[in-house]
């Protein structure tokens, strides 16, 4: 097939990007690996998915079923952690899904160090890889935890952090199953974050938020409509919370601090 064929028959099946989809279906794949990866695209499967691999922020991930597709919305996030963190500071990565929170930051900072926790043994491993891939696997311990219990009795918990970093689900539950086909894909542990979607924010203010060090702070993504309820968490909890917007002009990273 050429690359014309392609993008005509993405865009017969509802996919908006066909003309940019289509180059890059044309250049990973040929021959019938090209025909199963346009049938897969065509089933709505992420392109990342069928690609096995994509950017974000300016390194390259590894990312499949176990993981949630790294956005650009959460660059954002990174882009203050490299901006705000000193050198040799140790933070902690909660919800790590592909480790691209921490691996970019990491990449991006001198002498830093992290300890990045999700539930998943697989996805561990995914964000393991990538660590490797970008070169930092020296510098990050991956542990499984569940973010909604308490922090486990671990060495590594010893030391207080000097910032905690989080993309964790936060879409209400109710929500997640009318989204678009492709975001249906992606792992929904990723996504749905309890009745109101601040399940996670809760417990990471109420039971990890102690790993933090005095002077520390904490970078959490939020759904464009949630600065007020964060806002109000973060106060209850003795934080101070601003909120800082992405490139689309929506309310997306919650920087706070102890008041």
């Amino acid at each position: 097939m050429t690359v014309f064929e392609i993008r005509e028959a993405l865009a017969l099946g509802g996919i908006d990007n066909a003309w940019g989809e289509a180059r890059l279906l044309n250049d990973y794949f040929s021959g019938e690996e090209l025909k199963r990866a346009i049938e897969r695209r065509l089933s709505h499967e992420p392109l990342q998915y069928i690609l096995g691999e994509w950017g974000f922020y300016r390194e390259m991930y590894e990312v499949g079923p176990a993981c949630l597709v790294p956005r650009s919305d959460t660059e954002c996030l990174v882009e203050e952690a490299v901006k705000r963190l000193c050198r040799g500071a140790r933070f902690l990565d909660l919800c790590t899904g592909s480790g691209c929170i921490a691996v970019s930051t990491l990449r991006n900072t001198q002498d830093t160090c992290a300890v990045a926790v999700d539930l998943f043994e697989e996805t561990l491993s995914l964000a393991a890889r990538n660590a490797a891939r970008n070169e930092v696997f020296d510098r990050v311990t991956f542990l499984r935890a569940d973010v909604l219990a308490s922090p486990p009795d671990d060495a590594c918990f010893s030391t207080p952090f000097d910032a905690i970093f989080s993309n964790p689900p936060y879409i209400r539950d109710a929500v997640v199953d009318t989204l678009s086909a492709e975001v249906r894909h992606e792992p929904r542990a990723a996504l749905a974050g309890g009745e109101d979607g601040m399940c996670f924010y809760r417990a990471i203010l109420e039971k990890w938020s102690r790993l933090l060090r005095p002077g520390g702070l904490m970078l959490l993504e939020i759904g464009y409509d949630q600065r007020e309820e964060i806002t109000a968490l973060a106060d209850a909890h003795g934080f101070r919370a601003e909120v800082l917007r992405d490139l689309g002009g929506n309310d997306r990273v919650a920087v706070l601090h102890r008041s």
